[in-house]
This record gives C-alpha cells, sequence and structure tokens, in this order.
C-alpha cells in the first residue's frame, strides 16, 4: 500500500486514523487501554535501516519497485509530521472509542498500522484480564444466598485475597512472559514470579517452592546438621524439636522426607517459611509438618508466612486448615500467629474458578495465577482494529454487510461525562466542530450511533475530554513524560 501511495503521489495526504475495539474482552463491560509506552516508543524510533531496504528491494512482491521508493522515500522516512492523540494508559476504555488516534503523511500512517495494533492489543487483553481476576478474587460483586455458603464464610479469613502472577512458564515466549508481567501488574496484581520483570519494572516478586524440592528429601537424616540461633546465642537443633512436637500431637506417621525438606526450607527462609503442603497428603501430612516446623521456628522468635495449596478442592481445603489454624491458635493462645498465616492458592485458576470459590466459601489469602492470565485462555485476542477515518479534512467512511463492522467516519473527539456522585455516566463521541457545544451543566443530548431510538439526555456536573497530544513529531517527538508503572495503576484505580 504505501508503494502504491508513492506511486500515485498521495502518500503525503494528510490523513487520520483511528485504533479502536469493537467489543469488550471476556464478554464484559470493559477494556483496560495499555501499551501506549510501547507506541511512543516505537514512533521515536520507526525508520528503516540499509539492510531493512535491502531486504525489501529483494522480495518478490517489491522487487518490481522503483528505486527511488527506496532510496528516497523509505530511506529518509521517520515520524515527522506525524501526531498522535491518545487516553491516558491504565485508562478504563469501551468499544468504538478510540484509544489511539494518528494524524500524519498517508504512506507513513498507513506503515505504522500492524505495529501498533501489535503493541496495543495484548497489552490491553492482559491487563483487563487481570483486572477482571481481581474483582473475581476479592469477590466485590459475588453475593452469598444460601445457608451453607454462610456457614462457610464463618470460617474464612478476614483478609482480603491478593493475587501473584504465576504465569511465565505457561507464557507465549519470554517477551510474552515480560509483558504479562508488566501488564498483569496495571491489572491490579501485587506481584510476579518472573524476577527479571521484578528487577526491570520494580514490581515485588514473590514465589514458593516446588514440589521437586519436597521431592529431592528422602529421609530425617537429611535435616540432621540442621540449626538456628535461640535468644541466647545458643544452637538449636531443628530436627530434634520438631521430633519433639510431632511425637507430642501424636503426629508421628507424617512423611519424613516432607518434614525435611520444610526444615531445609526453614533454616535458609526463617523468617519467609511458607510451604507446599500437598506433595504427598495434603492434610495428614503436609499441614502438620508445616505446623511442627512452624512451632519450632516461633519458639525461636521468627515468624512462618503459611502455606501453598497446588491440587485438590480448594474450597474445602482452605477451609479445612483455616479452621485448624484457629483452633490451634484458641488452645495455644502464645501461639497467635496462626490466625494470621497466608493460604496461598493456586492450579490452573481462572475467572470462573475464582467466582465458584466466592459461592462456595474458601479461606484463600493469596492466589496465584499463572496459566489462564498470561495465556487470556478464554479469548486469546482483544481485536482492535486500525480504520481510516479522514484523508484531506474529508472523512472517510467504510459500509459493511455486516453491521458491526460499519465504520463511523471523520476524526472524532471523545469525552467522559460524569454524574453528581463522580461516578462516570458515559462517553460521547462528536465531530470536531461539534466540540465547543460539550459542556458541563449543559443538557447534552447523547445517539447510539447505529441505533435511532436509543438515545439518552445527559447533564453533566464534569466533562473530561479523553484524548490528549502524546507524541508530535515536528516537535521533536514524544511530548508528554513517560508515567511510571504505579502512575498507569493509579489511572485504573480511579474507576475501581
Amino acid at each position: 500500500m504505501a508503494y502504491a501511495y508513492w506511486k500515485t503521489k498521495r502518500h503525503m495526504e494528510d490523513s487520520v486514523f483511528e485504533l479502536f475495539f469493537r467489543k469488550n474482552p471476556f464478554g464484559g463491560e470493559y477494556t483496560i487501554f495499555c501499551g501506549l509506552d510501547e507506541v511512543l516508543r516505537h514512533l521515536s524510533n520507526f525508520r528503516f535501516g540499509k539492510d531493512d531496504l535491502d531486504y525489501l528491494r529483494g522480495t518478490p512482491a517489491l522487487k518490481h519497485c522503483d528505486a527511488a521508493f527506496f532510496d528516497e522515500y523509505l530511506a529518509d522516512m521517520d515520524c515527522a509530521g506525524v501526531q498522535v492523540h491518545a487516553m491516558k494508559e491504565g485508562s478504563v476504555a469501551f468499544p468504538r472509542v478510540p484509544l489511539v488516534v494518528v494524524r500524519g503523511p498517508l504512506g507513513v500512517c498507513q506503515l505504522l498500522e500492524t505495529t501498533l495494533l501489535a503493541l496495543i492489543n495484548y497489552p490491553s487483553l492482559v491487563a483487563t484480564n487481570a483486572a477482571r481476576m481481581i474483582v473475581a478474587a476479592t469477590g466485590r460483586f459475588t453475593h452469598f444466598s444460601s445457608e451453607d455458603n454462610l456457614q462457610h464464610m464463618e470460617h474464612a479469613s478476614k483478609k482480603t485475597p491478593r493475587c501473584i502472577e504465576f504465569g511465565l512458564r505457561r507464557a507465549q515466549g519470554p517477551d510474552g512472559g515480560f509483558s504479562a508481567s508488566k501488564y498483569s501488574a496495571v491489572g491490579g496484581f501485587d506481584a510476579t514470579s518472573n524476577v527479571q520483570a521484578g528487577k526491570i519494572l520494580g514490581v515485588p516478586i514473590a514465589g514458593t517452592h516446588a514440589h521437586a524440592f519436597v521431592q529431592a528429601h528422602s529421609s530425617l537424616s537429611d535435616a540432621q546438621s540442621f540449626t538456628l540461633r535461640d535468644s541466647n546465642g545458643k544452637d538449636v537443633s531443628l530436627l530434634e524439636r520438631a521430633l519433639h512436637y510431632r511425637s507430642q500431637f501424636q503426629w508421628d506417621s507424617t512423611n519424613d522426607g516432607e518434614l525435611a525438606a520444610f526444615l531445609a526450607y526453614a533454616v535458609s527462609f526463617p523468617d519467609s517459611f511458607l510451604c507446599l503442603i500437598d506433595t504427598y497428603d495434603t492434610l495428614r501430612s503436609g499441614l502438620r509438618n508445616f505446623i511442627v516446623v512452624s512451632l519450632v521456628l516461633h519458639d525461636l522468635g521468627h515468624m512462618p508466612r503459611g502455606i501453598r495449596l497446588d491440587s485438590g478442592d480448594l474450597s474445602y481445603l482452605s477451609l479445612t486448615v483455616h479452621r485448624i489454624f484457629l483452633q490451634f491458635a484458641t488452645d495455644h493462645p502464645d501461639r497467635s500467629f496462626f490466625k494470621d498465616l497466608d493460604i496461598v492458592a493456586s492450579n490452573d485458576i481462572n475467572e470462573e474458578v475464582l467466582h465458584s470459590l466466592n459461592k462456595q466459601g474458601h479461606a484463600i489469602t493469596v492466589f496465584g495465577i499463572g496459566t489462564n492470565l498470561v495465556t487470556c485462555q478464554a479469548q486469546p485476542a482483544l481485536g482492535c482494529v486500525y480504520k481510516l477515518v479522514e484523508i484531506d479534512s474529508k472523512p472517510r467512511m467504510k459500509m459493511s454487510q455486516d453491521f458491526e463492522k460499519v465504520l463511523i467516519p471523520g476524526r472524532k473527539v471523545a469525552y467522559r461525562l460524569f454524574g453528581e456522585k463522580g461516578w462516570p455516566l458515559l462517553d460521547l463521541l462528536v465531530r470536531q466542530e461539534e466540540k465547543d457545544d460539550i459542556k458541563a451543566g449543559k443538557r447534552i443530548l447523547c445517539r447510539h450511533p447505529f441505533i435511532e431510538q436509543k438515545r439518552v439526555a445527559v447533564v453533566a456536573k464534569k466533562v473530561v475530554e479523553l484524548h490528549a497530544l502524546v507524541f508530535d513529531g515536528d516537535a521533536g517527538g514524544v511530548v508528554i513524560e513517560e508515567p511510571t508503572l504505579e502512575e498507569t495503576k493509579q489511572v485504573r484505580n480511579m474507576y475501581y
């Protein structure tokens, strides 16, 4: 297309493209806009090198093209003359409202299409997926109706569950894994197991040991030499004291290798002791071994963190574990720390599972979510499009027998109208020449773009223009300060 524009001398015509989506993902009602930072980086560095041009000359589709197309046009191409307006990164967005508006010479703006879509589609999708999982995990819109559920919830933890991204090993390659970690944080996840993402982005890192760590220990002799110092500076045998507690509670049938593994983890991480307890028998071995080692650590002045469940009935197991912890704290007032231990759950958790756990009742305080978060298994693509809406100030329109693909022509200005209580009511698109009519306190008739009978009159308390200039090629490029990850999360938080 760029060659055809150049060949027919149309490549410098002033054009406007809008990048938007037609449907919210996951059957939902909103989308979190992300990827703007990468878009700005691409625009700032967009150009063709000699190797690029040599390759293009030799491709079958372009080998017949005039040499001047490569030597004079592409060789000198950059984003000078291009202006980009966009929503704030992290904004809640809705169908057909442009996320990004690109204006500039037709040839270069057309060449930006695929990359801009790639840089926005997945980040926005995974951030939205993460935000939806946060809502589901915290049970914000879950209602309990049955007496059984209410009874279960009496034993549940009072903590608001947190979410950790565990998806690197299941992501679509290392680049996909990094993007998932980054934009899951925008969506509201508290930490990631991706250490490199933590280093680069400053996101907190978190994780636990795997089943392999437990399997690597086979007998109590593995823990024979483990010691920690007590308050008097004396070395104390962890194994000896753990066996004392195990015998006291008559739990001698717990798995010896698992107990040795927990002791090895305790001596390595005495102040962040959190164990995976389902390698052999969750309740009759893993939980009991965790309790005895926790008692040893507490005797020596350390505070255990909790347990992780990676299989089984997460509702039943978490409630049972929490009830045992509470009973232990009640029976032993000097061991009140049991009331505050975390119960981490993983194992193919998705949004549907989270809602199901809320309805059943659970005592999970931390969710480790991987595969279904980073692969967006419920919907693997957002479906953003990049459409020409104007050339030389003349609106352009795409018609289609598929009604939802009909394009709203012309460059548009987007506003968000807010009501009396400060909550957004709707987003409004108007033509450039109509923008002066949109003011707070003024009655505004808002029409659905395709359903003539669907309309509403609104008197907004506040009116916010959604797009701002973020890139001006004639003014040096990027014209905003790149927001930090934390600032982007705060934009999202405005609507939560």
